[in-house]
């Protein structure tokens, strides 16, 4: 569905972005990580056609290049990490604004770009909110309503920039659970930036990381979550554990503590194991983290 052929991008004399080519077949979710400053949000500023590139990348085989902004928000949603959100606009309203590439010119919503809204609200646990103001909104509502716009423009493509980073964990999970129910419904190609690696690992079936703007690893998250990756890329300290039902979890630990001193709870004492250093490489278990039962570190 979306092809990235040796894409660059630069900022005056600063190369954010070298030679990254990438396939995401439609249906499928990459999760590209990284530390910050790696060009993680850079490349879905280069899918969304918001910076200019180098090389080509493609939508159904068609170059973005060529496409008019009608035609291109038809087919790719972008959730940015600062959103313009005009405080006195309502919800409901904002939410709206994502049915604009499906209204002809001078043309209104319909009542079924209407029902289509309210639907995104009462997943999101929004519809309370549907006719406040967006100054009245918390940073989670807001972010959600954001999400909800994104998912109202009923694109194929859907870019997703720290989708859930004002949301606390519980709202987390629930929202990338509701992406992952319509990307099966809809057949959603979905690239999302999450700092967040054990949520990347959970939902996404390839991970991609980026460092210095390239390319470092790619592969399947069994293949890419291991502790020799993670502390090549980006620092000692993180490890991952594997739970009881096959999810890979990263937890951090303090530089005076070595990872065996890392101990499960009293509670489960073998609910949670280091991971070895070099796993095979195994398909991401379908239980989600509503059913985790790792200690204290892996939540």
């Amino acid at each position: 569905m979306i092809c990235f052929d040796r894409v660059g991008v630069r900022y005056g004399s600063a190369q954010a972005l070298a030679e990254v080519s990438e396939q995401v077949p439609a249906g499928r979710w990459l999760g590209i990580i990284g530390r910050n400053g790696t060009g993680k949000s850079t490349l879905l500023r280069a899918a969304a056609r918001l910076v200019g590139h180098e090389g080509t990348i493609t939508i159904g085989g068609q170059p973005t290049a060529g496409m008019g902004r009608r035609a291109l928000a038809r087919l790719v949603a972008y959730v940015p990490q600062m959103p313009e959100l005009p405080p006195d606009m309502t919800t409901l309203d904002y939410v709206l604004l994502g049915r604009t590439p499906h209204i002809g010119y001078l043309r209104t919503e319909t009542q079924a770009d209407r029902d289509i809204c309210a639907g995104l609200l009462d997943r999101m646990e929004l519809s309370p909110m549907a006719g406040r103001t967006l100054g009245t909104l918390s940073g989670g509502e807001l972010q959600r309503a954001v999400l909800a716009r994104a998912l109202a423009q009923d694109a194929p493509v859907l870019l997703l920039d720290e989708p859930t980073s004002a949301l606390d964990l519980g709202r987390r999970v629930a929202a990338l659970e509701l992406v992952d129910e319509l990307r099966r419904e809809r057949s959603l190609t979905v690239l999302s930036v999450v700092h967040d690696l054990t949520l990347a690992g959970q939902f996404a079936d390839r991970l991609l990381l980026l460092d210095d703007g390239r390319v470092v690893v790619t592969g399947d998250p069994a293949s890419v979550l291991r502790d020799d990756v993670l502390a090549r890329y980006f620092g000692a300290g993180l490890h991952v554990l594997t739970t009881p039902e096959g999810e890979r979890v990263v937890v951090s630990s303090r530089s005076a503590v070595k990872p065996s001193a890392v101990k499960p709870s009293a509670d489960k004492p073998s609910a949670v194991k280091p991971s070895a250093d070099k796993p095979s490489a195994v398909k991401p278990s379908a239980a989600r983290p509503g059913k985790l039962t790792p200690p204290g570190p892996g939540r």
